[in-house]
């Protein structure tokens, strides 16, 4: 049977080598001029450091080039994966078609992962990139697992999903923070304003806390819970997803660690028996809870709620 991999998000060269140690199988690196919403930023010398130290453990190292391309980047991106195939990593995350002919005309082979995060929702359309070089899809994380189930069911790509972490809510290309917009015609204040990856939007209607920064593509807003699916991870494992993720944007490296090595953990005794999995996930699930940030709380994200066409 082959083993879902558990793909984690490394902060630097060092955390990886820690992350090897809890478990962890592939990881996602890459620099925020060609990628989305990274937890560390890896120049190339980095990123050919982490896989020399990734390849020495058997592990696959994928780069991030998941960002929208205008004109002024497109002619980079072939000599930037000409440099990252001669590095020998195992694969491009892409959402832009400008990706797919970049490495067309620059000769390169690396194995694609299809990533438009919120519109990445069906297997067809899944199935439509595969046939144009993708070998994976990485879902949205909008859809419930019913959802992504039947998708697992019938895609002919691989198929991953994020199982712990935040989500991203929205995008701006523009720099928001300072000028923050209005929701449901109420402003919203923005704390920590100088910090740009300890701030937040305060929603005091909900008493909600929206993580938020801005770099190079402009600005993130983040989901005020992080997802947590140890103690159902069966129902991923049963399907046969294929990658199951952790997200570690703006957590504490030690924290991402810890979880690592719990989903490990949970991995590991599924395939030794269901019975055994059973047995653990509730006691994983609450030494999650207890390491948890306060402003951090936890939940299924959109894994049970009900789809409404």
């Amino acid at each position: 049977m082959k083993k879902a991999e558990l793909l984690v998000t490394p902060k630097n060269v060092e955390h990886i080598r820690e992350l090897i140690q809890a478990g962890a199988d592939a990881f996602l690196v890459g620099e925020q001029y060609f990628g989305l919403r990274l937890a560390g930023e890896f120049t190339l010398d980095d990123i050919q450091a982490a896989t020399k130290l990734v390849k020495e453990h058997n592990k696959k190292i994928y780069v991030a080039m998941n960002g929208i391309f205008h004109n002024d980047k497109v002619d980079e991106l072939g000599p930037y994966m000409q440099k990252i195939q001669e590095i020998g990593v195992d694969a491009i995350v892409f959402g832009d078609p400008a990706v797919i002919i970049a490495r067309r005309e620059a000769g390169v082979t690396l194995p694609l992962h299809w990533n438009t995060e919120q519109t990445a929702t069906n297997f067809f359309t899944a199935n439509y990139w595969g046939k144009r070089g993708s070998t994976r899809a990485v879902l949205a994380r909008e859809l419930s697992l019913e959802e992504v189930i039947d998708i697992k069911e019938n895609a002919e790509v691989e198929v991953e999903a994020q199982v712990h972490g935040m989500t991203c809510m929205f995008q701006s290309k523009r720099s928001l923070i300072g000028n923050y917009f209005l929701f449901q015609d109420k402003a919203m204040e923005v704390e920590n304003r100088s910090h740009n990856k300890n701030m937040f939007l305060h929603d005091k209607e909900r008493s909600n806390k929206y993580p938020i920064f801005e770099d190079q593509n402009g600005t993130h807003i983040f989901s005020p819970n992080d997802i947590c699916m140890i103690d159902e991870l069966d129902e991923f494992l049963d399907a046969g997803v294929d990658s199951l993720k952790i997200d570690g944007i703006l957590h504490e490296t030690s924290y991402v660690t810890e979880v690592t090595s719990y989903y490990r953990q949970a991995i590991d005794a599924y395939y030794e028996s269901r019975s055994a999995y059973k047995e653990i996930k509730k006691e994983l699930f609450k030494k999650i809870e207890a390491i948890q940030p306060p402003l951090r709380p936890l939940d299924t994200g959109f894994y049970f709620k009900e789809t409404v066409y």
